[in-house]
């Protein structure tokens, strides 16, 4: 059986993260969401249950997808992150300077970052 990976969704658009959280959520992956990055990092600091994955936005209010991305980098060396962005290439060059995993460019296609991600959490086990 495949092992239930959580997933933590980071994004200020709520259609985006419901969309996201129904897809994960019928591929096998427990969901839980953040709107901004300051509530995220709260979560991942707080949190009893592993997160194994954080999928950000890069442009968000209070702290923004390349800053959650550098300060769990630091604080969680280990935790994958994966960036999107549908701001071009300068957010992106930001997010693979924070070290994301992956960067993924809007419009999305849920079943490539699906696989990619599944990839991913997989090498990390």
């Amino acid at each position: 059986m495949k092992k239930a990976y959580r997933l933590l969704i980071v994004d200020d658009s709520e259609e985006l993260i419901d969309a996201f959280n129904e897809f994960f959520s019928s591929m096998g992956y427990e969901v839980v969401t953040a709107r901004d990055g300051f509530a995220a990092l709260k979560l991942v600091r707080e949190t009893t249950k592993k997160i194994d994955l954080i999928i950000t936005d890069l442009v968000m209010p209070n702290i923004s997808g390349v800053g959650l991305i550098s300060i769990i980098k630091k604080e969680y060396p280990g935790l994958a992150t994966v960036a999107m962005t549908g701001y071009g290439d300068h957010p992106g060059a930001l997010a693979s300077e924070a070290e994301a995993d992956l960067i993924f460019y809007k419009p999305l296609n849920l079943y490539d970052i699906e696989k990619e991600i599944s990839v991913l959490l997989e090498k990390q086990t």
